[in-house]
């Protein structure tokens, strides 16, 4: 058991979240973000995709209606990762998200990737970003990633839209 390793083509499939409000939480993720509705149960549940996938993302209110958001420091969900398929994709969200004047929880530069940080309508942390092609990932000299956290340059992000 100890040598076991998942296989490389293991992937996350979905994360659901429970919501205190599944109009809110639908007006921030098919809304502001552009997940498309594939299935919704009433006022209680739904399932959003991006591409016509059968959901990246279930939300419901079954445990958590009008409940308060989780405290900051108790275990759980630290944030939501979402992957866009190019910078110039994280580029077009960043300013979609600014012109909505919603608020950015911080932004960041990897060296492997470059994220955008926010909160849903229930204080769950979202990240947004886009994977840098490996081979222009920053290893050290035996080769091993090494990632790290800089200022995401905005300017030079919103560059891959012709704008400043």
């Amino acid at each position: 058991m100890e040598n076991y390793k998942i296989p490389a083509q293991t992937r996350i499939g979905h994360v659901h979240l429970k919501v205190s409000d599944l109009e809110k939480a639908l007006d921030f993720y098919h809304g502001l973000l552009g997940f498309e509705i594939i299935q919704k149960m009433g006022d209680q549940a739904a399932f959003i995709s991006a591409g016509g996938y059968h959901h990246h993302i279930g939300l419901n209110t079954w445990q958590s209606r009008g409940a308060d958001p989780a405290p900051d420091y108790a275990p759980g969900l630290f944030h939501t990762a979402i992957v866009y398929p190019t910078r110039k994709s994280l580029a077009e969200i960043f300013v979609r998200l600014r012109e909505a004047n919603y608020k950015f929880t911080g932004a960041a530069d990897h060296g492997v990737s470059e994220a955008l940080y926010l909160n849903d309508p229930d204080e769950n942390g979202v990240e947004l970003y886009w994977d840098r092609p490996k081979e222009e990932w920053p290893r050290s000299a035996d080769g091993k990633v090494q990632m790290y956290t800089r200022p995401l340059n905005i300017e030079d992000l919103t560059a891959e839209l012709g704008e400043k």
